[in-house]
């Protein structure tokens, strides 16, 4: 499979700019066909990115004999539904974040991976950036030392600035979303703890809907035991006042203390230690997903021998943020 020609199923907002043109943009990966069961949005898109083709039923473009790959962009709650069928086709798909509604879809999905032909990876693109990266290297290379703890903070306001709403408003729909703005961003967050800390020992939390506005829950609070003794805890919520939006990372350790955005601009990486107070701007590529699925073609093509992100590290996410949002008060 020299050549990996996609088909989006849901060529949406998410699509446009973040992860559809690299798509077609990456060496190796043409984009064949998108998918949107609104035919003049379908047509449109195919219009704007010339695509040669487009459906408005998803069954139609997995059989399309020319498509190899799919990129599985809808809500959430229609994902396992059309991951299973591509997989059972030999597909292989690429799929967005939140993978799943829960743990037990995703679980599913893992085991049908290992029954198809195809290979699936998942979209924790923020693991490919340059940014992210150097935080791992700092960590890894013993910058700031032992780590001790990570702390997370993302307060947004009830219209939060880093969240979309859309027409439909389907990320505060939970039947749709899973849970609302938390199931939306903290995929990206927790994902990042999974990629520096490596295997969780114990994770539990709390969800609630404190002001009423909503049927998913607008403040989150959670917290992880790593094997290696790393503690993450993490506060999430979307209804404080606008003056107090936060996006913060701050990591603790023997030596020193590194903090970072996960969403917010400047894109800015502060390292503080014994030999000073350092700070690094990074610039985010136009398609912020195109060196994730840069690897992902290559992982497809087999060029690649390791898979970016694997539904199995995409369970152990869902079964942390399961862990947090299920104790509902």
């Amino acid at each position: 499979m020299n050549n990996i020609k996609w088909g989006i199923i849901g060529c949406g907002d998410v699509t446009e700019i973040k992860s559809g043109p690299p798509l077609y943009k990456v060496p190796g990966s043409s984009l064949v066909a998108v998918m949107r069961r609104n035919g003049e949005k379908a047509a449109d898109y195919a219009r704007r990115h010339n695509v040669p083709k487009w459906y408005t039923d998803a069954d139609e473009l997995l059989d399309d004999p020319e498509i190899n790959s799919v990129f599985i962009a809808t809500p959430p709650n229609l994902h396992l539904e059309y991951a299973l069928a591509a997989l059972k086709k030999g597909l292989n798909v690429y799929l967005e974040k939140p993978v799943t509604l829960n743990a037990a879809e995703a679980q599913i999905i893992a085991q049908e991976v290992k029954r198809s032909k195809g290979k699936l990876s998942v979209a924790h693109y923020r693991r490919s950036l340059p940014m992210f990266l150097y935080v791992k290297e700092l960590i890894d290379t013993g910058a700031i030392g032992d780590i001790r703890s990570a702390q997370i903070r993302l307060w947004q306001s009830i219209q939060p600035e880093l969240g979309t709403l859309l027409e439909d408003n389907w990320r505060i729909d939970g039947k749709r979303s899973g849970g609302g703005f938390f199931h939306d961003m903290s995929p990206h967050q927790l994902d990042l703890m999974l990629f520096y800390f490596g295997e969780p020992q114990y994770y539990g939390g709390t969800s609630l809907n404190q002001a009423g506005v909503n049927q998913v829950a607008d403040h989150v609070t959670g917290h992880i035991v790593f094997k290696n003794k790393v503690v993450v805890n993490g506060s999430w919520s979307f209804n404080v006042v606008s003056q107090e939006a936060t996006d913060l990372c701050e990591i603790v350790g023997s030596k020193g203390k590194i903090s970072f955005p996960f969403f917010n601009k400047p894109h800015i990486v502060k390292l503080k230690n014994e030999t000073g107070e350092h700070i690094k701007e990074f610039k985010h590529p136009e398609h912020i997903s195109y060196f994730m699925i840069e690897q992902v073609v290559n992982y497809f093509n087999g060029t690649q021998a390791n898979n970016p992100c694997s539904i199995d590290e995409a369970v152990v996410l869902m079964d942390i943020i399961d862990a947090f949002s299920v104790q509902h008060i």
